[in-house]
């Protein structure tokens, strides 16, 4: 069933993103008066599943989910029609328009996905608002657990002050992107201030260890479940772990160091039960660990315990569009950063490029509109910037040479476009099989 919301999620979200972004391309097209012979949802590749004529566009769903098209008429595009480029020019064809307009109709595509993206966030902002912790209430510093964040320099209990010295005023779910995405991070350590540098290479590093947060809230050690084999059958579930050999352990971590300190002991302890503190036995096996099932503590928990205040802010919906509008553009220059950490080899980011199975497994197993439209607005900024890139049989290869024909009053010959289209559909192929050959890749190495 997991897989069947996975897979409803990854779906919806790509058609939609494809459908609106053709829709960029064929409202134009039709308000100048452009023929549109094509508008389909995946790929035709000989057959399609549905299709319907309506006036002089046919409207159709492909079998092949690696994308969407309009085919405009006299455009030179991925259909290659040769037959119909011979032909002279006519007047509802796309190369019959001025520059100006052609040039329109290539941006509408992308253009629609910066809007989506943006109008999403600003819906967000509405619907839910914004949940964080305060930063300033940290006040015991973070968790690390990452190997690689350790290796960096960080530790438990370390505070965040400023990431590329912006001031870390909030934990919430975009911390973990822009610590990736930092070059210096400043934190507060036993009342000092230092600087950590990022490892150029900590994209290429995270990616050989698994999956996790970089940084979490710290929260206390609770008792999920306890084996019938566990020889810590004073435990109950529920219980949470607030103190152990006469020391206080107000957080999880702090448990499991004097575990790994008192290998094959018993010790004395005190858990919060029902609210009420307890005094009970446990013992420790020879591995440092107790043999019991460990769980999480949710927000609101923590919160009625006097862990941390969680703070939600909810906006009118003008409130809102301010909002979205900060979030988008911070989400817009993310992304720009994360290219440019991809085309750098030095950063070895190019290893984690992932296809359409990164794609999937982003969504999650249970069904959220939350994060979906979050991640849908992610995927269509991302879909806007990577058909900016100014490669042949991309919209920004279409537009680079638009510009050029503006600039210089000279339009490149259909011959030159043949074949800029051709290199440009290699060049996607390539990187087509480059991305996906990662994601089988790390499929097999797991």
């Amino acid at each position: 069933m997991d897989i069947v919301i996975k897979l409803s999620q990854f779906l919806l979200s790509l058609s939609l993103l494809i459908i609106l972004h053709e829709l960029g391309h064929f409202i134009p097209a039709k308000l100048f008066k452009t023929r549109v012979e094509k508008f389909y949802l995946f790929f035709d590749v000989k057959y399609s599943l549905l299709k319907k004529k309506i006036g002089e566009t046919e409207y159709g769903i492909g079998w092949l989910p690696l994308g969407g098209y309009v085919k405009i008429s006299g455009m030179i595009d991925e259909s290659m029609d040769k037959e119909q480029m011979a032909l002279p020019p006519q007047p509802w064809e796309f190369r019959s328009k001025p520059a100006w307009q052609r040039l329109i109709i290539m941006l509408g595509g992308v253009t629609v996905n910066f809007i989506l993206a943006f109008i999403i966030y600003i819906g967000m902002a509405f619907a839910y608002g914004d949940t964080y912790v305060a930063n300033a209430d940290l006040k015991d510093g973070v968790l690390v657990e990452n190997p690689v964040m350790l290796k960096a320099g960080f530790k438990t209990g370390d505070k965040l002050i400023s990431i590329d010295n912006k001031k870390v005023e909030n934990f919430d779910s975009d911390l973990n992107m822009n610590i990736i995405m930092a070059k210096n991070i400043l934190i507060e350590r036993d009342g000092k201030q230092q600087t950590i540098t990022m490892p150029t290479d900590f994209v290429d590093q995270l990616s050989k260890t698994e999956k996790g947060l970089l940084v979490n809230i710290r929260s206390p050690f609770a008792i999920k479940g306890i084996p019938a084999e566990s020889a810590n059958t004073a435990l109950k579930p529920k219980d949470l772990i607030v103190s152990v050999n006469g020391q206080q352990t107000k957080y999880y971590d702090q448990v499991k160091t004097i575990l790994e300190n008192n290998k094959g002991k018993t010790l004395s302890a005190v858990v919060l039960r029902d609210l009420k503190q307890t005094p009970v036995t446990i013992k420790v096996d020879n591995n440092g660990k107790l043999g019991v099932i460990a769980g999480g503590v949710d927000m609101e928990s923590l919160e009625k315990l006097g862990y941390y205040k969680i703070s939600t802010k909810e906006y009118s919906f003008f409130e809102s569009i301010p909002v979205g509008l900060t979030k988008g553009k911070d989400q817009l220059i993310g992304y720009g950063k994360q290219l440019k950490m991809i085309f750098n080899p030095e950063t070895k980011a190019y290893k984690q490029v992932g296809g359409f199975a990164a794609i999937f497994n982003i969504f999650p197993s249970s069904w959220s509109w939350e994060v979906f439209w979050s991640i849908t607005a992610l995927l269509s900024i991302m879909l806007g910037v990577m058909n900016l890139l100014p490669i042949p049989a991309l919209d920004g290869g279409h537009v680079m040479f638009l510009l050029y024909e503006i600039i210089s009053g000279r339009k490149p010959s259909d011959k030159f476009l043949e074949n800029a289209q051709m290199v440009g559909f290699v060049l996607l192929i390539a990187l087509l099989l480059f991305a996906n050959g990662n994601d089988i890749y790390k499929a097999i190495m797991k």
